[in-house]
């Protein structure tokens, strides 16, 4: 069935939000049309979300309110907890994407622009969480953080400094200070986040994944000890499995990571194999291996006949780049519980950037994945103003899709 064809027959989301659903005359149940999108908006922090006046986060919330999604994964926004920088001593812990949607989503961020507000999740996050080992094999054990600086006038991050980094080399994921890099499911009030039966992954430890990648020395060495290997944990943020259930009565899970970036590493390749793995992760938990075990220590992936999205920026691009055995190609788009891959793009031209480039780095990293039972009406990558002020790295990346009622 065309695309053109499918939007008559849809009871569509797409739409700006509204108290309530109209109800189809028809008592049988339609497809669903909804927009999901992913968007790295690059390291913000608590200090950032706790006034409303960081011009980086206006434009990022104006970009938003023009897309109008209705499932929204958010990578790079700091997990909050209690002790960690700038949160506020009562608060509770995964807060800042709340206060992102209460300060900047909620306001109209342009004349031409109306408010929009999405019911939030966020999992903990292993980034500057410290492992008390040196396992960046540096002689070093640096167990404490520079507190962070301010972002700057314009809402820029500060750069990171030397302590930082010796500091996030001995993480279970790379983080100057504990939460930073994590991220934020953000979901249309109309759709309702099973939160009794999400399953995260954050303390899976790597070497329990069939096949895992060890980092080795040129001489074919373990690069870490076995008491290191054993307590790595693979996720560099974490893996979670969101279920959403939509007004037509379908379930549709959001399988949501950010991989570590395949590079700032050496001869070993730690963070490239890393990335291969926390990838293929995905691949596994779609074959529904007994190996895949989740923070409750049940066993198991995903139901073999669960709708799901897969996204994030996932740090691979399927055609270039310095991904370590083409994650992309060789380990997820050939699983066949995946439809054909959608593969966005921007019809607006950027110099040196492919029409899929997902970021400025020229690289396409950030993915919406759908189930092969789910029907791809359009996709885009947004670059609207993609001057030198766009406010990430990053462009968000959209699906619509046709989702059936059960």
């Amino acid at each position: 069935m065309r695309a053109s064809h499918l939007t008559t027959i849809l009871l569509s989301l797409i739409l700006p939000q509204s108290p309530a659903l109209a109800q189809p005359e028809s008592p049988m149940k339609p497809d669903l049309a909804i927009r999901a999108m992913t968007f790295n908006i690059e390291d913000v922090r608590t200090s950032d979300l706790l006034t409303d006046t960081n011009p980086r986060l206006k434009k990022i919330a104006e970009i938003i309110q023009r897309l109008r999604p209705n499932i929204l994964l958010l990578n790079e926004i700091a997990y909050d907890a209690p002790g960690y920088p700038d949160v506020p001593d009562d608060s509770t812990p995964g807060s800042n994407a709340q206060r992102f949607v209460d300060l900047y989503l909620s306001v109209p961020q342009a004349d031409d622009l109306k408010p929009i507000t999405f019911a939030t999740y966020m999992p903990p996050s292993n980034t500057g969480i410290h492992t008390n080992l040196d396992l960046d094999n540096d002689d070093r054990l640096v167990t404490t953080y520079p507190h962070p600086d301010p972002s700057d006038e314009f809402g820029n991050p500060s750069r990171q400094t030397t302590d930082g980094r010796a500091y996030a080399n001995d993480c279970y994921g790379f983080g100057t200070f504990p939460g930073q890099y994590s991220m934020a499911l953000l979901v249309d009030p109309r759709l309702t986040i099973d939160t009794d039966h999400i399953r995260t992954f954050q303390t899976y430890r790597w070497s329990d994944l069939p096949g895992a990648s060890r980092p080795l020395n040129p001489d074919d060495t373990p690069y870490n000890t076995d008491h290191e290997w054993d307590e790595l944990r693979l996720s560099s943020k974490n893996h979670a499995d969101v279920p959403i259930t939509l007004p037509n009565g379908a379930t549709l899970h959001a399988l949501i990571s950010h991989p570590t970036p395949p590079a700032f590493d050496g001869p070993e390749e730690r963070n490239k194999r890393r990335n291969l793995d926390e990838i293929r992760f995905w691949n596994l938990y779609l074959q529904d291996s007994t190996a895949i075990y989740d923070d409750h220590t049940t066993r198991g992936g995903l139901d073999p006949d669960a709708h799901f999205i897969i996204m994030g920026d996932l740090n691979a691009d399927p055609d270039e780049g310095s991904s370590f055995d083409n994650p992309i190609k060789k380990h997820l788009l050939t699983n066949h519980r995946l439809a054909d891959d959608p593969h966005p793009t921007s019809e607006i031209p950027i110099d040196r950037l492919d029409p899929d480039d997902t970021s400025r780095f020229r690289l396409r990293v950030d993915y919406v994945l759908p189930s092969e039972h789910l029907k791809v009406i359009n996709t885009g990558i947004y670059r609207h103003g993609a001057g030198d002020h766009f406010p990430t790295d990053h462009f968000p990346v959209w699906i619509e899709l046709a989702v059936p009622a059960p």
